[in-house]
């Protein structure tokens, strides 16, 4: 009887992990190992959440686990050698993985990309699609390769609406049950060896991290593109919003709405936006936008 290919799972939370998991067993795939990136970059220093992040998937991980936090992209490659993986998924990994790497398992290394590939390549594709005022997303599995998210396409999903109120909560929520639906289709396809469709590099672009002028809100940009902007900072987190002088006074942001509300109306290029929550700010460190 063939032995059940074995999977490593390299992601950014529990939840995450926890889709990775139960799909992989669900298709016959054996998960042997998670891998968590401490840090944005490969010899970076951790991420100032990354401790509690560590904490939430030791809590969950399935006795047992082993769980990597590598500090190097040639430290992960030393380590995953040793569990002899048939597979690597990967969902949310900013690092660019190593050829020692990719060439690693028989079936290859896939990743879960949340955007319609060739569109929004990079590490940020949801907050570029909240800035860019998107009404819907999706989800691809691709091959990796040597570049950021332009390896082979496995399988995709699009449809995904993206509410104004969006948070990260409930488009987990929303999103979850369509990657498990794919990655299990990916599973099965790999495993057949099926090479994937190459990507229309014509029609890529790239979502990269935000610039940090994002964090400034300038009334003369539009009141959609504003509201957005609140949108994407609100994604980002509880509490989090771009930082603006109203009446004189810097606050930062935390909802806004396009039409007439309960609040602070301020003129944008072209026409009105309310400001419905906010809370007090101290001035940026850099100049921002001009005083209204």
């Amino acid at each position: 009887m063939p032995k059940s290919p074995r999977v490593v799972l390299v992601s950014f939370g529990a939840d995450q992990f926890a889709t990775l998991h139960s799909t992989c067993e669900q298709a016959g795939f054996v998960p042997v190992s998670y891998a968590y990136s401490r840090s944005k970059r490969p010899r970076q220093r951790s991420s100032p959440n990354s401790g509690r992040v560590v904490g939430e998937v030791l809590d969950a991980i399935p006795p047992g686990m082993d769980l990597l936090l590598p500090g190097s992209a040639d430290g992960l490659a030393t380590a995953l050698s040793g569990y002899h993986p048939d597979l690597i998924v990967v969902y949310g990994f900013s690092w660019k993985l190593p050829e020692t790497v990719l060439r690693l398992p028989r079936y290859g290394v896939i990743n879960v990309h949340t955007s319609l590939l060739p569109r929004y390549r990079g590490p940020a594709p949801v907050l570029w699609a909240i800035r860019n005022g998107d009404a819907d997303m999706g989800v691809t599995i691709h091959r990796m390769d040597g570049e950021f998210d332009t390896g082979n396409i496995i399988v995709q999903r699009g449809g995904i609406p993206l509410d104004d109120d969006i948070t990260q909560k409930s488009l987990s929520a929303r999103i979850n049950p369509v990657i498990s639906d794919l990655l299990g289709i990916a599973l099965e396809r790999v495993a057949t060896g099926f090479p994937g469709t190459p990507q229309d590099d014509s029609e890529a672009s790239y979502a990269g991290f935000m610039e940090p002028g994002f964090s400034h809100v300038d009334w003369s940009h539009t009141a959609r593109d504003i509201h957005n902007q609140v949108r994407t900072f609100r994604f980002m987190g509880s509490g989090r919003g771009p930082l603006a002088q109203i009446d004189g006074r810097w606050v930062k942001i935390l909802r806004t709405s396009t039409t007439q509300a309960e609040g602070i109306r301020v003129d944008c290029a072209d026409g009105p936006l309310w400001v419905t929550e906010f809370v007090p700010a101290e001035p940026p460190a850099t100049d921002g936008p001009a005083p209204r």
